[in-house]
């Protein structure tokens, strides 16, 4: 594509979101408002020199290497949070294993657990702190956010405490050990999981899920309680990640309280639904005497918001815990009127409470105090739907899923820059709700509140699968679930809670998660209770989305379906950033699918076939650009497919899907709506067009045009328009209807479009959505061809095949303006992209780029990849990222038929 300008010359660079710090956020809540990140200067940018060796090199054991007297010669500048593995390579001592095949197992660049052995990537981590000023006169702790897997650890020669399993906190008291004037030393021994696996099952020399392909190596990872997925599955690194993520991979806290503290609050709200004029909260909150002698005083509560208090008098003996409760039926302050509800996306504002909470002591010091944000909202699910499918209720009202399935990044390197901007996309595109793949992770609480205050549901599941064996230890499992769901459970936008990706769980999850949150639904595996299995994974031809027929397994659109997808490639700058050009073009279909889940999603195969129905490609420029309207079609016929049969509106009921699969855990050829790269697609562009609130769609098989509506309000009067036109952009057929929308619903078939015989073999659709007074309220563009559909399994039909003279679309002109605009602490581009000429400008693409040609992600363009007919014009907003700031901008921009241009970001 034009738009990569002066790339061979000046390079790329990427703004490495990794190590982004964002602005008042940690992925980590912090446990007292005196807190401190024990970050690494190192990656993180933070105030910490942690270093690594390997246990076996490291001579000595914690009471010595934890002291200052130990000489810490040889040891290597660690990542933390971050794995050995992140840690080596950015050492030097392996190659970058997201670059190219270079994390291929049968390459040996990288050794992998299963042949080195566990002592191989058995290391110690260490580092020192002094305690800050306002710490002193306080009770000091060290809390340890997540370790994986085993790890001792050692302060200034005592040893602390142990602890296992890879999504468990725990908290250690350091007040008569630590050091309140001078140097401290921590050190952490960590050990690999017990049950690293082979990535391959005995017999087999390629993995591949059951019925697909053979996913979670040998199945011995399982029974650990950790990130199955790091052996490896077929959408990801098929043969695993080498270390199987060992490391302190989530942050470690020093913080100060007094001698009681409080943990683990819990707000529980009901609503007398259908009203929701009042509701009820019930607040318990675990409270603890860490001291020798005993405590007397109160806790205090406030619900901020409503400026209402509460509170309750107790004595703790020495070391006592406690969980107090506090009841609307003994204190009014907890029965609130008129309450702002929390909705999903569409569905109503995320109003969000804070609840304040302390301990005060007789002698009127407050020793600890916490906030918690929540939502006054109730999330039901039933199965009270014509096919007994499983659906999702908001405050009594159902809400039609239009969700994803969320994956971890790979090796763990995660950020709270990256978290938002992954979520920020999400909120972007339109979608309600995220599974939490049960292969992959416990997510952060910045995860939970971004989605608090996104309004996007989601459905967390708990590290096993059908095709790992279960955890051994039943216990150390549950003690990560306790503190998982200890950890989440006041968050709004937790929905659900699911055992196991598919199988079985682990028996007792149920009673135990009911035990500790009874305020949501709950099932034992993905694929039971009125949620069917998934499919389809892979490229197929969208009229089989359509058609219904995309799966081998039979009717998928239907029900309630846990996963149904697609891929898009990513865009040119991300491709050269993969691999070597050597391997970009002609496309090496070793290292292509590789990076595709060792060719899974058949990006090489299908994927490229339908790319070439637009023509044979003479470069990897040009494949790259075309490849993007492959991705953004299938992508938004998906929606379009299951927005036509929402509910009982469509051909077959449906409650809703969770598309397969949203993010990229590593840099992929079969990419998602933005890469790994944080570099969106045309597919997200396109998702967020089907996936609009209000939405004009066109149906390729039926040739209809429907309106979906996702808002709890219906609108009367609007009017749809289809318009046709040719390949030298004269329209040559059009109609408009009038429709009254149904609340939360579907107008069907509100036009049909009659193609004229003549029509040239490759012609447009342009839809309008215009509310009673005539304003614009949703449009949406689709290229078509003549080309006859030949049924399921074949790469034929107006939606894919028959585009090969798109080449020869008469050429088009494009004006631009660009303004820097600085709105609420943010910098903008105010762009004007208008078409003066005669002819269509097809698929236009805008980058932000420095001067220099480097490139930014992420960037977040309010549309992209957008066509202008004659005449028209678009105005799109750019959120600058704070790293380009200063920089000097240019915005690159070419249609599919216009020449490339390049426009200086005005002051």
């Amino acid at each position: 594509m034009r738009i990569f300008f002066l790339l061979m010359l000046a390079g790329i660079a990427f703004c490495n979101i990794t190590s982004a710090q964002n602005k008042n956020a940690s992925l980590a809540s912090p446990s007292s408002v005196n807190s401190v990140f024990l970050r690494s200067l190192k990656n993180h940018q933070g105030a910490y020199n942690w270093q690594m060796i390997k246990a076996s090199e490291a001579g000595t054991d914690g009471n010595i290497i934890s002291t200052s007297a130990y000489h810490a010669t040889n040891w290597k500048a660690a990542i933390v949070p971050g794995t050995v593995l992140t840690s080596l390579v950015a050492n030097k001592v392996y190659p970058e294993p997201y670059y190219s095949d270079n994390n291929r197992k049968t390459r040996k660049l990288i050794p992998d657990i299963s042949d080195a052995g566990r002592e191989f990537y058995h290391y110690w981590f260490r580092t020192g702190f002094k305690v800050p000023a306002s710490f002193k006169g306080k009770r000091l702790w060290l809390k340890f956010h997540g370790i994986n897997y085993h790890s001792t650890i050692w302060l200034n020669g005592r040893r602390l405490g142990q602890m296992k399993g890879m999504f468990n906190s725990e908290s250690f008291d350091i007040s008569k050990i630590v050091n309140l004037s001078g140097n401290n030393v921590l050190a952490v021994n960590i050990e690999p999981v017990d049950h690293p696996g082979s990535t391959f099952k005995p017999g087999k020399t390629k993995t591949g899920a059951v019925g697909e392909n053979h996913n979670g190596g040998d199945g011995e990872i399982g029974k650990d309680v950790t990130m199955l997925m790091s052996v490896g599955w077929d959408f990801t690194t098929h043969d695993g990640i080498r270390d199987r993520n060992t490391g302190i991979w989530r942050d470690v806290e020093l913080f100060a309280t007094g001698d009681v503290t409080l943990e683990n609050a819990f707000i529980k709200t009901k609503l007398p639904l259908p009203d929701t004029t009042t509701a009820k909260e019930t607040v318990s909150v675990e409270v603890k005497n860490a001291s020798d002698t005993k405590q007397t005083g109160y806790i205090l509560g406030t619900i901020n918001e409503t400026r209402k208090t509460f509170k309750k008098s107790l004595t703790l003996l020495p070391h006592e815990t406690k969980t107090v409760t506090f009841s609307p039926a003994e204190y009014a302050a907890l029965n609130i009127s008129r309450p702002k509800l929390w909705w999903p996306i569409n569905k109503g504002n995320q109003a969000l409470y804070t609840l304040s909470l302390k301990f005060v002591t007789s002698k009127n010091v407050v020793t600890h105090s916490l906030d918690a944000k929540f939502g006054i909202r109730e999330i039901t699910s039933d199965q009270n739907t014509p096919d007994k499918s499983r659906r999702f209720l908001v405050n009594g009202v159902p809400i039609f899923i239009r969700g994803t399935n969320w994956i971890p990044e790979a090796m763990l390197k995660n950020s709270e820059a990256r978290t938002k901007a992954e979520l920020r996309y999400t909120r972007q595109s339109g979608l309600n709700f995220l599974r939490l793949w049960g292969g992959g992770i416990a997510e952060s609480d910045y995860f939970y509140q971004l989605c608090d205050e996104y309004g996007i549901l989601v459905w967390t599941e708990f590290w096993v699968t059908a095709d790992t064996k279960l955890p051994t230890d039943t216990a150390l499992y549950f003690k990560n679930v306790v503190s998982t769901v200890k950890r989440i459970r006041n968050h709004a936008s937790l929905a659900y809670y699911v055992d196991a990706n598919e199988g079985k769980e682990v028996p007792g999850t149920g009673i135990l998660i009911n035990q500790l949150d009874p305020t949501r639904g709950y099932q034992e595996q993905s694929e039971c209770c009125g949620v069917h299995d998934g499919s389809p994974y892979k490229y197929e031809n969208p009229m089989q989305y359509f058609e219904n027929t995309a799966s081998p397994r039979g009717s998928r659109v239907d029900g309630f379906n846990p996963e149904y997808g697609t891929l898009s490639t990513p865009v040119l700058s991300s491709l050269q950033k993969m691999m070597p050009a050597k391997d970009l073009w002609p496309i090496n279909d070793s290292v292509w699918n590789y990076l595709d889940g060792n060719g899974f999603h058949g990006v090489t195969g299908k994927y490229n076939q339908a790319v070439n129905e637009f023509g044979r490609s003479s470069s990897i420029k040009e494949y790259a650009q075309k490849a993007q309207l492959v991705g953004a079609l299938n992508f938004r016929a998906i929606w379009e497919v299951w927005n036509y049969n929402k509910f009982n509106y469509g051909d077959r009921w449906a409650s809703g899907f969770l598309f397969w699969y949203h993010n990229s855990p590593l840099p992929q050829t079969a990419s998602r709506m933005y890469d790994w790269y944080l570099e969106p697609t045309a597919a997200l562009y396109y998702s967020q067009n089907g996936l609009a609130p209000l939405h004009a769609q066109f149906d390729y098989l039926k040739n209809t045009v429907s309106v979906y509506n996702d808002y709890r309000k219906a609108f009367k009067g609007y009017r749809v328009e289809a318009t046709v036109y040719d390949f030298n952009s004269k329209p040559v057929w059009t109609k408009s209807a009038t429709v009254d929308i149904p609340e939360d619903g579907v107008v069907k078939d509100a036009i049909t479009i009659s193609f004229p015989p003549s029509i040239s073999q490759i012609h447009f659709v342009k839809l309008r959505l215009l509310n009673a007074d005539g304003k614009l309220v949703n449009d949406a563009f689709y290229w078509r061809s003549k080309d006859t559909y030949k049924g399921a399994w074949t790469l034929t039909g107006p939606a894919v095949s028959g585009f090969k003279d798109i080449n020869q679309l008469p050429k088009a002109s494009l004006s631009i303006s660009a303004k820097k605009q600085a709105t609420a602490g943010k910098q903008l581009a105010k762009v004007v992209v208008k078409n003066p000429s005669e002819n269509l400008a097809f698929f236009t693409q805008l980058q932000l780029r420095g001067v220099n040609g480097q490139t930014y992600a992420p960037v977040y363009y309010s549309d992209n990849f957008f066509s202008l007919l004659p005449g028209e014009e678009k105005s799109v907003t750019i959120e600058i990222p704070e790293s380009a700031n200063k920089t000097k901008l240019v915005l690159v921009s070419s249609a599919l038929n216009s020449i490339e241009s390049v426009t200086p970001v005005s002051n």
